[in-house]
């Protein structure tokens, strides 16, 4: 027993001045965001003065539609680097799961799709295909048998199969 216990009025006392510590260093990093907010709008967008002319007022609007426009294309393309790095990012995770050769198989959930809508999601909507099953089969002709067709109705055949006349002859004067 190297290491001696610490009793738990000193555990506590330590944990509340740790969270003491904590809450100040909030306190802080949120003082200095709010400052570095202010100096950006303060540094970007000046004060709002209202001309009071209405060809004044028209080139103010005009300016501020520009600036959005400016502002709208630096977000589109930060969003757009933004999904780029996290594909990569995916990528990468998948790359190095592959090296490990350890892999985790998740939990799948039991999909009602037709075929052509798992198609669909594989190929993306680009591709138009539909899976037409019954297209794909073989046109198959029935045949008859040929011995179905030669034994026909038994009545007639009665000649061959009697064998003797004189029972074919019993059998006309009964009927």
């Amino acid at each position: 027993m190297a290491e001696k216990k610490m009793s738990t009025s000193r555990r506590n006392h330590l944990k509340s001045l740790l969270l003491q510590i904590g809450e100040a260093m909030l306190e802080e990093e949120a003082q200095k965001a709010e400052e570095a907010k202010m100096r950006y709008m303060e540094e970007n967008c000046p004060t709002l003065s209202i001309p009071g002319c209405m060809q004044e007022l028209q080139e103010l609007c005009r300016k501020l539609h520009k600036e959005i426009d400016l502002v709208d294309e630096e977000r589109y393309d930060s969003e757009i680097k933004m999904k780029k790095s996290n594909k990569e990012i995916d990528d990468l995770k998948l790359m190095i799961q592959d090296l490990k050769g350890k892999f985790k198989k998740p939990a799948l959930k039991k999909v009602r799709m037709s075929a052509d809508a798992m198609l669909a999601a594989l190929l993306g909507s680009k591709h138009k295909v539909s899976m037409d099953l019954r297209a794909n089969l073989k046109q198959v002709k029935k045949e008859v048998k040929e011995e179905e067709k030669q034994t026909g109705d038994w009545r007639k055949n009665i000649e061959d199969k009697a064998g003797m006349d004189g029972r074919k002859k019993m059998f006309e004067t009964e009927a």
